[in-house]
């Protein structure tokens, strides 16, 4: 079932996005070569329980981390290690908190140095199938159209889409219904009502789709071994249009990108 918020509730899980938001742009200053992920895991989590807010990932479904972090073929669900950054690598930060009794969630796939060409295109594509789909959180639309929309312009680029993972509706609950797939038809699937709140988060792929889990049991990485690229944004259904909770400004403000790509979505 599909949970509606109101106006209160949905300006509460705009603060716990943001909390997210402000942590993953701490963290874009500290993204670098010979940085350790698990590094960067206990800066977040400081980070987050310094805004009044606890890490959302942090023993939901028994994870061990505040943070999930996906370097280079590793999809998502990475576990932070002690294995430094190295130049060239990419690295997906996930990372989720709760504030208000609600949860924010969502993830910035982050370049350490200076990235092979082919790499940077997929982060590009994939950035712009995320507000690709968002476009198509509205009114009188279902989930199909959104997965079709992301799906079609990583396609049309030569990338895949990962099917087994999906984006999801995020509220009191990490996940909420109803599952958002990064592929699909349009005009199918559940139709979109006025108040809910998802996490949309393409999750594609240089190669081809499949994909398999590592031995730790959490780690989900290509099954070629190229490189996949994830981005996630938590978007709430307002007078019919999609407005976004979260934010990548904080990043780039750390990084010194200049971006009018949120515009269209603001409050």
């Amino acid at each position: 079932m599909i949970i509606s918020k109101n106006t209160e509730e949905i300006a509460l899980m705009r603060e716990s996005a943001l909390v997210v938001s402000k942590t993953l742009g701490m963290l874009a200053k500290e993204v670098k070569p010979g940085v350790t992920t698990q590094y960067l895991d206990k800066l977040a989590e400081d980070f987050i329980r310094a805004q009044d807010a606890i890490p959302g990932f942090l023993g939901l479904y028994d994870c061990p981390s505040t943070l999930l972090t996906s370097v280079n073929e590793a999809v998502v669900h990475g576990l932070p290690t002690d294995k430094p950054l190295e130049e060239g690598d990419i690295v997906s930060i996930d990372c989720g908190a709760i504030k208000n009794g609600f949860y924010g969630d969502h993830a910035y796939t982050f370049e350490v140095g200076e990235v092979e060409p082919a790499t940077k295109k997929l982060l590009e594509i994939t950035k712009e199938s995320l507000y690709i789909g968002i476009r198509e959180f509205k009114a009188n639309n279902r989930v199909g159209d959104v997965g079709f929309a992301i799906q079609k312009h990583a396609e049309d680029h030569g990338y895949t889409v990962v099917r087994e993972l999906v984006g999801h509706g995020i509220g009191k609950k990490m996940h909420e219904d109803p599952e958002m797939p990064n592929y699909g038809k349009r005009g199918r699937g559940k139709k979109f009502i006025e108040g809910m709140t998802v996490a949309i988060e393409p999750m594609i792929n240089l190669g081809e789709r499949r994909i398999k889990q590592l031995p730790d049991g959490w780690t989900i990485v290509t099954a070629d071994g190229k490189p996949s690229a994830h981005f996630e944004h938590d978007v709430a259904l307002v007078n019919g249009k999609p407005e976004l909770l979260s934010t990548f400004d904080y990043i780039y403000e750390a990084l010194g990108i200049k971006s009018n790509e949120e515009d269209e979505f603001r409050k």
